[in-house]
């Protein structure tokens, strides 16, 4: 069966591709319906991972956060027409202590191998999982980084110690939001600090229990556990901050993707006895326990859908173009592709 795929070929240009694709019985055949922009989709779009990174990775389908509806399944375990979310992170192999998404033969979409931006999308079927018929898509559709949240925080509560009475959150982006929304739904008898620069993002933070600029922190202000959400050059701030702010033997959890290393105080660390680690991408559980909280919290639903920022219907090359051209210009928020090519 031939497939159009819609490929990043070099900065800001996409062409069609006809793909020879085969059905087994083990794939599923999805049609994007909503699909949502990624800052490392953005990052290959503008050219900024260098020259050197897009030869390697060029050309290919951008897009790892979307939903849509089946439409072929030879086992007819799904029905045509159901809504599912695509996990975009395909694992080769298992490993009984090692999750799928840092397993190095794992195959994630949009880094390396063909992300969603396609006519269809033909799947492992295990990469799919059900949304509710009632799911609002345009939340559903950055579903994806929801579930980045969710590992993390899984990953935070084997590794913490029982000290929870508050948790700091660094960055006051899209990731921040999410994370510091899931936090105070889990915990909800904790006290969540948001630490951001932009007054006006702060602000979407109406949940938490502190907003505070990281200029203007209070003296004696003092956290037990702290997500580190910032990001680029401000993670080495953020997690200097955090370092200063977190009681002993604390953990920081990163999340925010840095493209250049950083340093950090590691004597403190030392002598506060602090655990330091990362989270990256999301597997299957994470996906499954985002479909409960979306399909189970709708308060946290009403929360998430102020980050839906610009919504583009795209029906040719040139709509997806203003779509990441206006996605480069919005301040905040998500933006979402009406997915009709």
């Amino acid at each position: 069966m031939i497939n159009q795929v819609y490929r990043l070929v070099s900065e800001r240009q996409f062409e069609v591709a006809n793909v020879d694709e085969s059905l087994s019985e083990e794939v599923v055949v999805v049609r994007p319906t909503h699909l949502s922009i990624c800052a490392a989709d953005q990052r290959y779009y503008t050219g900024s991972r260098g020259k050197e990174m897009l030869s390697k990775k060029l050309p290919m389908a951008l897009i790892h956060e979307g939903i849509g509806e089946i439409v072929y399944d030879a086992k007819k375990e799904f029905k045509p027409g159901t809504k599912v979310v695509m996990i975009p992170n395909t694992p080769m192999e298992t490993d009984p202590v090692i999750d799928e998404n840092y397993l190095r033969t794992s195959k994630f979409r949009s880094s390396g191998y063909d992300g969603l931006m396609q006519d269809y999308v033909f799947m492992r079927r295990d990469r799919v999982v059900v949304l509710p018929d009632d799911i609002n898509p345009r939340v559903a559709a950055f579903s994806e980084l929801i579930s980045v949240a969710v590992h993390a925080i899984l990953r935070f509560d084997e590794k913490s110690n029982e000290n929870r009475s508050s948790f700091g959150v660094w960055g006051d982006g899209n990731l921040g939001f999410i994370t510091a929304l899931l936090l105070k739904n889990w915990y909800p008898e904790s006290k969540v600090y948001i630490f951001g620069k932009t007054p006006y993002k702060l602000d979407f933070f109406s949940f938490v229990d502190g907003a505070f600029s990281i200029d203007d922190v209070p003296a004696d202000l003092v956290i037990d556990q702290a997500f580190e959400c910032a990001g680029g050059r401000g993670s080495q701030y953020a997690v200097s901050q955090i370092i200063d702010l977190i009681k002993p033997e604390g953990t920081i959890s990163l999340l925010g993707v840095s493209e250049y290393p950083i340093e950090f105080n590691s004597r403190m660390v030392l002598e506060k006895g602090l655990t330091v680690y990362g989270s990256s991408r999301s597997g299957r559980v994470d996906f499954e326990k985002t479909v409960e909280f979306l399909s189970e919290n709708k308060r946290g639903v009403e929360y998430l859908q102020n980050l839906v920022g610009e919504v583009r219907t795209v029906k040719c090359i040139q709509d997806v173009i203003e779509a990441f051209e206006a996605d480069l210009r919005s301040p905040w928020g998500k933006s979402v592709m009406e997915w009709k090519i």
